[in-house]
């Protein structure tokens, strides 16, 4: 079984090879050879499932070596793979999810006359994203890491003939590179600690710790540090995650892909992969539970303040992440948990993702949610699956999204003391306010009266119901949405599935979790309420208000860019003015004058060889007094 572990990077890598050097004469293919593909590496992914779950719960990992990749001594880095527990359930996520995009994206990009290199690059950050979690080392990683950066470039410029969409892989691509500094760095310092990358000797088991248990928490802190900076550029968390509301210029499919169920939850796989270092580094699990409970909040503020329906969406994404990232932070606690929530999300996301682009299929591509109002009577698969995603992520009682965030409010005040109090309450404000943005999003968009006009060309939208191709992916995963969580807390499942590899410390709550869940379900009732009031029993205005203080910077994304120009860009431009400034005058000061002063001191030593013989003379007599009187004040001393 181990063989097929390489097959499942292979299947869509070869799809992408294929379609982006295949040319025009796949053109009418295309599309199918890339899903299918992507379907194969699905269903190599389903028969591995099926083999570990034959085995026993501490001895489900699977490795397999192809070649050593970089053969130097002292410096050994292969090309292998292992498959365990975790990486097993991203690899089912990325490839179901994804193949269900796929066959979204036949009916969506149809009239594309570059669909067939739409399909490849798809290929390609399948592949990427594959490599990155079933790396069996951390320079291996590097390279699925880099490559999903490379895909996700591709496809959210994919309609580069639009100057914005353009500018947003651009912004993408360049804040990446930030968090990818972070990474770089990261393997470096383990590699000058432990002389190695790879998994096992490093993060060790339960049984056996690895290497990082002999050493200091100073160089594990640094380690960490390091690897949440590149957790907060892939997984847009605070303070790079600017380039996410941007990003959703791309095709509706690349944000269902990227943005919900894959490249924004690589972030929370490297802190739940890497839980040996953080657990051994506090100072550093300690920041990055801020950094996920700030983020949390950020994300859905901004969400509650965007009309552009995916762009309302990318908060949510930033919001949810964040919850993810807070229970990683959690240490034993909230491992699992943040993995559960990561998996819930990728179905009700990617399904709300969808259900957007198919309003927007009917709507000739308008995103202002101003602009919708009374769709469900045009599209009622697109309602019912949208809606049943919408109840998800809320919360609702039995579906999946109340059992996974219920699960990480409860680690986040299990976590004891003032800490767990204050990460307890902004996981509960964060839900209220998810209540608040998606129940706006879902009146706006499918009840009241229709409010859509004629655009600038005269052409009024009829909104109609998307194809097949789009609506069975869209009910498949509201299926998900549905069932995935109270599937994965029966008996506790998920949480057996996944603890050998990531532990699992039940903490010290100061409430009961029937406390916890009733204070959810009162929050998310308040958060539906108080949207309903606002946007379902007054008319909508096309045109926004102005909005408050707190509106109005929300609609800035809380003036996120506005914060990068001035101290990121302006910040920037002043550095390197002063450092320019300390080149000019102190380094080139330095060196010029002491070529000038080499100079002057040679054109006078120059003058002493005039080539008179009396010169030479009092030279020598000058010398050799110098020397008698040197000598006659040593004896005398």
């Amino acid at each position: 079984m181990e063989n097929l572990i390489a097959l499942l990077i292979a299947a869509p890598l070869l799809g992408a090879a294929v379609l982006l050097c295949g040319g025009r004469r796949l053109d009418a293919v295309g599309h199918w050879i890339g899903t299918v593909l992507a379907a194969v590496s699905f269903v190599f992914g389903a028969i591995l499932f099926v083999d570990l779950l034959g085995k026993d719960a501490e001895h489900r990992t699977l490795t397999q070596h192809l070649f050593s990749w970089i053969p130097v001594e002292g410096f050994q880095a292969d090309v292998a793979f292992r498959l365990d527990q975790l990486s097993m359930t991203f690899v089912l996520l990325i490839t179901g999810v994804g193949s269900l995009i796929h066959l979204y994206s036949v009916g969506y990009m149809e009239h594309d006359e570059r669909r067939r290199r739409f399909f490849g690059y798809l290929n390609l950050f399948l592949a990427a994203m594959l490599l990155l979690v079933l790396a069996d080392n951390y320079l291996l990683l590097y390279v699925g890491w880099e490559g999903v950066g490379l895909a996700s470039y591709l496809l959210i410029g994919f309609w580069q003939h639009k100057p914005s969409a353009a500018t947003a892989a651009k912004k993408a691509f360049l804040v990446n590179r930030v968090g990818d500094m972070g990474l770089s760095i990261a393997i470096m310092i383990m590699f000058t600690t432990f002389g190695t990358f790879a998994f096992g000797p490093l993060l060790g088991t339960h049984e056996e710790p690895g290497l990082v248990g002999e050493t200091s928490e100073g160089t594990l802190t640094a380690i960490g540090l390091m690897l949440l900076l590149a957790a907060c550029g892939k997984s847009a968390q605070v303070p790079l995650q600017s380039w996410l509301g941007d990003a959703m210029e791309g095709p509706t499919p690349v944000s269902a892909l990227i943005h919900a169920a894959t490249m924004v939850t690589a972030g929370v796989y490297l802190i739940v992969r890497s839980g040996a270092i953080f657990n051994a580094a506090p100072d550093a699990q300690l920041l990055v539970t801020i950094v996920g409970a700030v983020t949390l909040l950020f994300g859905a503020i901004v969400g509650c303040a965007k009309d552009d329906i995916k762009k309302a969406l990318a908060g949510s994404t930033m919001s949810q992440i964040g919850y993810m990232v807070l229970a990683a932070g959690l240490g034993p606690i909230g491992y699992v948990f943040a993995i559960m929530h990561l998996v819930t999300h990728g179905f009700f996301k990617a399904g709300l993702f969808l259900g957007a682009g198919s309003v927007m299929h009917g709507m000739n591509d308008e995103v202002d949610m101003r602009k919708y109002g009374g769709l469900r009577k045009y599209m009622p698969v697109t309602f019912i699956t949208f809606g049943l995603g919408y109840l998800a992520i809320i919360g609702f009682p039995g579906l999946s999204g109340f059992f996974s965030k219920d699960k990480i409010i409860e680690a986040a005040f299990a976590k004891g003391g003032t800490e767990g109090w204050i990460l307890g309450g902004c996981a509960l404000l964060g839900a209220a306010i998810t209540a608040y943005y998606m129940t706006r999003v879902m009146v706006l968009t499918f009840f009241g009266e229709k409010r859509w006009q004629p655009d600038e060309h005269g052409h009024e939208p009829h909104p109609h119901e998307s194809p097949s191709s789009m609506t069975i992916p869209m009910i498949l995963l509201a299926f998900g949405s549905v069932f995935a969580g109270g599937l994965f807390s029966v008996g506790d499942r998920f949480l057996h599935w996944l603890e050998p590899i990531t532990g699992h410390d039940h903490g010290d709550a100061p409430i009961s979790a029937a406390t916890v869940t009733a204070s959810t379900v009162a929050v998310m009732v308040i958060g539906v309420t108080a949207a309903y009031l606002q946007y379902g029993r007054r008319p909508v205005p096309v045109v926004a208000p102005r909005g408050s203080l707190l509106t109005r910077a929300a609609r800035r994304d809380l003036l996120q860019d506005d914060f990068n120009h001035v101290v990121l860009v302006r910040g920037g431009e002043h550095l390197t003015r002063s450092l320019v400034y300390i080149d000019h005058t102190l380094v080139d000061g330095v060196v010029n004058g002491t070529a000038a002063s080499v100079g002057g001191l040679s054109g006078r030593l120059r003058k002493l060889q005039n080539g008179f013989a009396r010169s030479y003379a009092v030279s020598m007599f000058g010398g050799a007094a110098l020397l008698v009187a040197a000598t006659l004040l040593m004896r005398a001393v």
